[in-house]
This record gives structure tokens, C-alpha cells and sequence, in this order.
């Protein structure tokens, strides 16, 4: 990018910035409509639940049982209070990462550039515009080379338009959107190609895009498998508990003519039977899960991805800024002189004059103000060796050949003060540079040894080369007559811990691949560096293109790295992966990998270097670009499904002791164990240990040994279902046959029915500890820590106690005093059912074991 003329180059100060984005409001079109605590209140008010514990206490009322009605009534308000704490938890969760999901800019600001978010770009700000990303805000531009935009979000044009920057005569032409050779870019639209430096006239709704359209409506992301399966389940025991319910109300009514009790005894049948809960795990667990996701400096962008996450199977990383830590340092030159080969190895010695030509051109070939890792490592050495002149600051770039698909050199043309010729200076891949200076056969034999010997020390390797030019510029650079120099080494070392984080993806059964477009040696060092495992040969790009579909799976089997990778490519390995049957996280920064992105299974976008349209296809977004946090990521996902399915499989049990408890008493014409006042109490005890207890339990111990879960397992497969209700099943059998001994002893129906919600409660809890451990381990249940369980633990235990003896609230839980010896029975009983349940677990496991073996 040329240096612009006539402008400021330092931007905003930082407390300038800061005063224009008090006046003016941040960069949004439309605040995001949040929901307020009453439309909270209206929303719980809508659940099933809620309105059934409504009718119960109507009936009450009715029936003259003013306490009950009223103890009803305070569930009620103690039922919205959590569900509208906890929505609105998740509310400031959501609204945490719509912060961090706010477009990013990069701006100039006292000189420096950087991204911020897009919300805090104010007027008079300098956008730096970079090909991929999306213009921030309305801005005029000050320099611009083969900028292009597409418009069409604004004018419906699907070709790109040609950016020119401003010149005094347009000052006279209105600002429009649309037209070729414009100098003004448009919030919100793309940048297809080339770099400028544009200063920001209008943000927010003053912008183009905000006269157009206030308020942008928010697209409802499809339904995710895992819902799609819940609404499945939900609906199926919603409809099983209301038709068992309303058969009970009519046979409770035909057989005892008391229809209002037979209407309440429906009521308590259709709460115990509806799993309301399920509902409320998935969007606590997801949010909750993007959460812990951002904290590891990963951004979800898409509740699928945190789904899919517990199953990935192949990891597609690149090399450069995720395994590497992107911060280039020029490690070698080799310069290619009359006299033979001058080497410089990174010593302080000055440079020969070869050298310095050499260091010359690379610098020219770097565009003025770079952003590139190795540009400015080539810059930082220019500085350092070469004198003022040498550095050319007051040189004009006159023209420019991009990097193309068949061509990977970039290619600058300079006219520098008082020179009749243009300087032409090029640098790129070492092969595609020597072809444009149609070197013989041993000279490009020279040429791919050197380089071949320096990318097997892990460094990336460029050839540059220059040429004199007048006249008109040709359609491509291989005209130009140009002039080998030499090769330019850059090191590029890894990132602390990647050999320990690939290691602990192979313990884990996650395959990790390299894509990149380096040099083979190069990625075969760092590679070998990184610890990664690479039993078969690299595979290049030209390889690439020579394999039929069925020839590149079966390289795929024992490939680890692909070098000299075009976007493109990256495209075919993914589909060739997911045809396998793999379950495939993508990494990807430029324009090109945004198909690649989007077509694997999680693809995760660069934050730092990544353009915005890789991180708009992409699900999760690397806030930091290191490869560690994908692994971190990966276990955080393993963790969400472990205890998803935990919490999953105790909803499903713990509804079975409580229904059939329910039901049997309508079957058999005995009393009532249960009314709507206990299945509410029991709903306090339930949805906080489903959706926040289980949402916190720690990492299994062979969370990251085993291998990933299969992603065609469904949440609720058959054997999730069975030992559900088994678990479900041992409870209702204990807590039933309490309740017949209580009978047997002639226990009063009061005290009889205090005594077995006591054992349903210590049975209740038995479940929560069981299924803490996916292993049935009973060190792993006790051991691990976990406040929020402790928490409500303690809650729970205190409730149960006023129940009990405190006697305002004993009768009104229709209780009466129970016998010390019967009340010990109970929470015996919990203990008794907790250690059968270990037993139990343990003997599934061995059984499971007997099998495989």
C-alpha cells in the first residue's frame, strides 16, 4: 500500500478517539433489542409448568384451602424469581459475546495500528482497508492500490467496483455508492481485493447503511440437532403425561365422584410426568458453553460448533501463527553473486554489497507500511543495515502485480527521484521467482538446493529478484527482464506447549493434519518439531492435483502434512475427510479459505490475522491464533457433552420414582403420596441441578484418552433411555416399598407421606452423586469439587428441614411429625439406593468389558 500523501499518518490520539466516541455513540446501526425482566416473566409464564402449578393453586382457592393455595402461590414466585435470574444471567453471558463478536477495524491511532472493535471506530478515524474485510464505517479514501468492494449489500451489483482514492475535482460529486472509480467505501461492505487508507466520515445509523435501514432483524440460526432431538422428546412425554393425566382426572372422578380432587391428582401427574427441564439444559449449557469458550479465547459463533466439538475426529491446522507464533525474524540471506554464493547468517557483521541489494529489492518487493509478519521482519533489517538512501522512503510506487494462482510472487514497480528507469523488485515462492528470471538448468538446480536445505532447518524461504523498466507495464510480471538476487530465510519458531498439545490430541484420538502453503521441508521441520506424526511422505500441491478421489483417501490414511496447499485444495481435503467419514475442525484466515471453512464440520477462523470474511463462514473464532487453544477448546467440548448427557440421563430418571409415585396410588384407590406442592418443591431441587450443577462437574479422568464420540450417537440413544430408567426404576421400587412398609406399620397417612418424600429427597440426591461420574467411579463422585452442588445441597437440606419441623410449613405440606427411627430410615435409604447404584454401574461396566474383550 502506497504511503498516503498530504495526510495525516498518525490517525486519532487515543483520548481524541475516546471524546469523538462519547459525542457520537458507538459504530452500531441499532441497539440489539434485549428482553426486558418483564418480558422474562411473560416468557416463564408460557411454560407448561408454570401453568399447571397456576391451575393447582386456583383449585385450592376453590376448594377453600387458602394455605395451600398460598404456599402454591409462593412456588410460583420463588419458580419465576430463578427462571428469570438465571435467563437473565444468560442474557448478559449473550450480550458479553455479542461484544466480542462486534466487527473488528484495523485503525491508525497515535501512529500504530490496531484492530479494535468495530463499535469504537469514530469519525475522523484512519481505516486501514485490507482485502477480505468489511469496511467498518463510511469513509473517504486517502490511497488506494487495486482496491476493489462489492457494493451489492447496498446496490444489488453483484461485480465488484474499482476503488480510486480521492482527488481534489471529486470533491463537487455526491457521495454514492455504486460506479467504478469512486474514492468513498461503504459500512458494511466487502473488500475483494487490494489495500487503501481511508478516513471515516459517518458511523452508525448516520453511516449509508443506517439511512437504509435503521434496524437490522436478527436471523434466527436453524434449530441444532440436539434441540431438534429435545423438542422430539419433550413433545412425546408431554403428550404421554397429559393423556395419562386426563385419564386418571376421569377414572379419579368416576370412581370416587370427586372431580375437582380428581382434577388435582391430574395436575400432580402431569407436573411429575412433563420434562420441562430438558429445555432449559440446552440453552443453559450452550450459553453457558460459549462462555468457558471465550474465556479459553475462543469465539462461538454457532451453537453447533460447541455440539460437534466432543466428536471432532481430524484436525486441519495450518503452520504459520497457529503452530508457530508469527513473529518472523530475517535468519538468513544467500546471495547469489558473480564471485559465488555470500552468506549471512543473522550475525552483526555488516552486509557485502551483494547482500545489500539483495536486502534492498526484498524491501521494495514488501509493500511501505506492512502488516505482513515478514515484511516488517525485512523492514526491522532495512533499518538496521541499510543507509537512507538504500531504503528508498522517497520512492514513488508506480504499479503493482499481486499475488495470483499461477504466480505466488508479489511484484512492485518504484520510480525513485531522479531515475529515468523504474525500479522493479519482486519476491515469493523460490521456484516462481527463478522461472521469472529464466534461470538455466543449474542455476535453478542451485537455486532448489539452497532452498531446499534452508526450509530443512525450519525456515521459510523466498527468492527476490529485480529488473529496470520504461515504458508501458505488460498484463503480467514475466516480461520484465528480471535479475536473480538471491534467497531471504525467515525463522519462525513455535508456540510454547504445541508439542504437548499435539501429543495430547493423538492420546485423544484426534488426528491432526498440517495444511500449508509453505515449502515441503519447511512444514516437514516444523512438523518434526511440533512432534506431530507423520508416518507418510508430504504430500505438495502439484501431488495434489495429480490424485484421482480414491487415490487421495487412502494418502489421506497416512498423510500428515500438504504443503504448498492452494485454498482450493483446502477445499478438497475437508470434502475428502468428511467423505471418510470424519468429523473435520478447519483452521483458515484469507478470503480464498472461507468455502473450506464453511464446509467443514467446525471451522475456526484467525482472529488476529484472519479477514473478516474467514471469521464470518467460520463457527468458532481463535481469538489469539494458537494452536493450544484449539486443543483446549476441544476438551471444553468433551466436557459440555459428558455432562449434558449427565444431566440428561438424571432428568430422565429422576422423573420416574416421581410420576410413578404420582400414578400408583390412582391405580391401586389408595391416598394421594403426593400433591402439587411437592412436585413443586421438588422443581426447585431439579431444574438448578440439571442446568447449573451438571453444567459445572469437572473433566472426567480419561476425558482426553479416549476416542472422540461418535457423531452419529444420538443424545438420547437407547442405552442412555434404559439405564435411565433403570436408575429411575431401583429408586421408585425403594421409595415405594418404604412408603408399603409405612402402610404395614400403620403409620398415619400425614407422617407416612412426610417420611417418603423425606426418602424420595435422599434418593433424589443419591442420583445427582451417582451420575456426577460417567464411570460410576465412587472416588471420582466425591472427590471432585463442585460449589454449585454443595450449594444447593445445603439449600435443599435446609428447605426439607422447615418442611419437616417447622409447623406452619409441616401443615401446609400436609406433614405430620415423623418417628426419629422412620425419619433415620429414610435418609438411609438414600445411602442404601446411592450404593446400589454403584453396584450397579460397576456390574453394567463389567459386563461391558466381558464383551469387548
Amino acid at each position: 500500500m502506497t504511503e498516503p500523501a498530504a495526510t495525516d499518518p498518525e490517525g486519532l490520539s487515543g483520548t481524541e478517539a475516546a471524546l469523538r466516541l462519547a459525542l457520537d455513540g458507538p459504530n452500531e446501526l441499532s441497539p440489539v433489542h434485549r428482553r426486558t425482566r418483564l418480558d422474562l416473566v411473560r416468557e416463564a409464564l408460557r411454560e407448561p409448568m408454570l401453568q399447571l402449578l397456576i391451575a393447582a393453586v386456583a383449585i385450592y382457592w376453590v376448594l377453600g384451602n387458602v394455605g395451600e393455595a398460598g404456599l402454591l402461590l409462593a412456588f410460583v414466585a420463588v419458580t419465576l424469581l430463578i427462571t428469570v435470574v438465571q435467563a437473565h444471567r444468560t442474557e448478559r453471558v449473550l450480550d458479553a459475546l455479542r461484544d466480542l463478536t462486534s466487527p473488528r477495524a484495523l485503525v491508525l491511532r497515535d501512529g500504530v495500528a490496531q484492530r479494535i472493535a468495530g463499535r469504537d471506530v469514530v469519525v475522523g478515524d484512519l481505516l486501514v482497508l485490507v482485502e477480505g474485510d468489511r469496511v467498518a464505517a463510511d469513509a473517504r479514501l486517502l490511497s488506494a492500490h487495486d482496491l476493489e468492494a462489492d457494493e451489492s449489500l447496498l446496490t444489488g451489483e453483484a461485480l465488484p467496483v474499482r476503488k480510486h482514492a480521492a482527488e481534489p475535482a471529486a470533491a463537487d460529486i455526491a457521495p454514492r455508492a455504486g460506479g467504478d472509480d469512486l474514492p468513498w467505501v461503504w459500512a458494511g461492505t466487502l473488500l475483494t481485493g487490494g489495500q487503501g487508507l481511508a478516513r471515516v466520515t459517518a458511523t452508525g445509523a448516520r453511516s449509508e447503511i443506517g439511512r437504509i435501514g435503521r434496524a437490522l432483524g436478527e436471523i434466527e440460526p436453524p434449530p441444532t440437532p440436539l434441540q431438534l432431538q429435545t423438542r422430539r422428546l419433550v413433545r412425546l412425554f408431554s403428550a404421554l403425561g397429559l393423556a395419562i393425566s386426563a385419564v386418571a382426572v376421569v377414572g379419579h372422578g368416576l370412581a370416587r365422584g370427586d372431580w375437582l380432587g380428581g382434577l388435582l391428582a391430574g395436575i400432580t401427574l402431569a407436573m411429575a410426568m412433563l420434562p420441562q427441564e430438558f429445555q432449559l439444559i440446552l440453552v443453559v449449557f450452550m450459553a453457558m458453553g460459549a462462555w468457558r469458550l471465550s474465556s479459553l479465547r475462543v469465539l462461538a459463533r454457532r451453537a453447533g460448533a460447541i455440539e460437534a466439538l466432543g466428536a471432532a475426529t481430524v484436525l486441519c491446522t495450518d503452520k504459520t501463527g497457529t503452530l508457530t507464533r508469527n513473529r518472523m525474524a530475517v535468519a538468513e540471506l544467500v546471495a547469489f553473486a558473480p564471485g559465488g554464493l555470500q552468506r549471512w547468517a543473522g550475525e552483526a557483521a555488516p552486509l557485502s554489497p551483494a547482500q545489500q541489494a539483495l536486502l534492498e529489492a526484498a524491501m521494495l518487493a514488501s509493500e511501505r507500511r506492512a502488516f505482513d509478519p515478514m515484511e516488517r521482519a525485512l523492514h526491522e533489517l532495512a533499518e538496521a543495515q541499510l543507509d537512507a538512501a538504500a531504503r528508498h522512503a522517497d520512492a514513488t510506487l508506480v504499479h503493482e502485480y499481486p499475488l495470483a494462482p499461477g504466480l505466488r510472487a508479489m511484484t512492485h514497480g518504484w520510480q525513485c527521484p531522479g531515475e529515468a528507469t523504474q525500479r522493479v523488485a519482486t519476491k515469493g515462492a523460490p521456484e516462481d521467482v527463478a522461472a521469472l528470471c529464466r534461470l538455466s538448468e543449474a542455476g535453478l538446480a542451485a537455486v532448489k538446493h539452497e532452498a531446499q536445505a534452508m526450509a530443512a532447518r525450519g525456515l521459510r524461504v523466498l527468492g527476490v529478484a529485480s529488473a529496470r523498466h520504461t515504458g508501458a507495464w505488460p498484463e503480467a510480471p514475466d516480461g520484465l527482464g528480471f535479475a536473480w538476487l538471491g534467497l531471504v530465510a525467515f525463522a519462525d519458531p513455535l508456540r510454547a506447549g504445541v508439542p504437548e498439545a499435539i501429543a495430547e490430541c493423538r492420546a485423544a484420538g484426534l488426528r491432526v493434519v498440517m495444511i500449508t502453503g509453505d515449502h515441503p521441508a519447511t512444514a516437514a521441520a516444523v512438523a518434526a518439531q511440533a512432534g506431530l506424526d507423520a508416518p507418510g511422505t508430504v504430500v505438495g500441491g502439484a501431488d495434489l492435483d495429480a490424485l484421482d478421489d480414491a487415490a487421495l483417501g487412502a494418502r489421506l490414511a497416512t498423510t500428515r502434512v500438504f504443503a504448498r496447499i492452494r485454498p482450493e485444495q483446502k477445499l478438497r481435503l475437508v470434502e475428502a475427510l468428511k467423505a471418510q467419514g470424519e468429523v473435520v475442525v478447519m483452521t483458515g484466515d484469507g478470503v480464498n479459505d472461507a468455502p473450506s471453512l464453511k464446509a467443514a464440520h467446525i471451522g475456526i477462523a484467525m482472529g488476529g490475522r484472519g479477514t473478516d470474511v474467514a471469521r464470518e463462514a467460520a463457527a468458532l473464532v481463535l481469538l489469539d491464533d494458537d494452536f493450544g487453544s484449539i486443543v483446549r477448546a476441544v476438551r471444553l467440548g468433551r466436557r459440555i457433552d459428558d455432562n449434558l448427557r449427565k444431566a440428561m440421563a438424571f432428568v430422565l430418571a429422576v422423573h420416574v420414582p416421581i410420576a410413578g409415585l404420582a400414578l400408583l396410588p390412582l391405580l391401586w384407590g389408595g391416598p394421594m403420596v403426593f400433591m402439587p406442592v411437592h412436585i413443586a418443591f421438588l422443581e426447585l431441587l431439579i431444574d438448578p441441578v440439571c442446568s447449573i450443577v451438571f453444567e459445572a462437574e469437572g473433566d472426567e479422568p480419561d476425558l482426553m484418552r479416549r476416542p472422540p464420540r461418535d457423531p452419529a450417537a444420538p443424545l438420547f440413544s437407547p442405552a442412555l433411555i434404559a439405564w435411565s430408567l433403570l436408575e429411575g426404576g431401583l429408586v421408585l421400587a425403594a421409595v415405594a416399598a418404604f412408603f408399603v412398609a409405612l402402610q404395614f406399620a400403620q403409620v398415619g397417612d400425614a407422617a407416612a407421606r412426610a417420611a417418603t418424600f423425606t426418602a424420595l429427597v435422599a434418593c433424589n440426591v443419591a442420583l445427582i452423586v451417582a451420575n456426577r461420574s460417567a464411570g460410576g467411579s465412587v472416588r471420582d463422585a466425591f472427590a471432585r469439587g463442585n460449589p454449585a452442588l454443595v450449594r444447593m445441597l445445603l439449600a435443599t437440606g435446609a428447605l426439607l428441614a422447615g418442611a419437616l419441623f417447622v409447623a406452619p410449613l409441616r401443615t401446609l405440606f400436609a406433614f405430620d411429625a415423623v418417628a426419629p427411627a422412620w425419619l433415620g430410615a429414610a435418609l438411609g435409604l438414600g445411602v442404601a439406593v446411592l450404593a446400589a447404584l454403584f453396584a450397579l454401574r460397576r456390574g453394567v461396566r463389567g459386563r461391558r468389558s466381558r464383551r469387548a474383550g
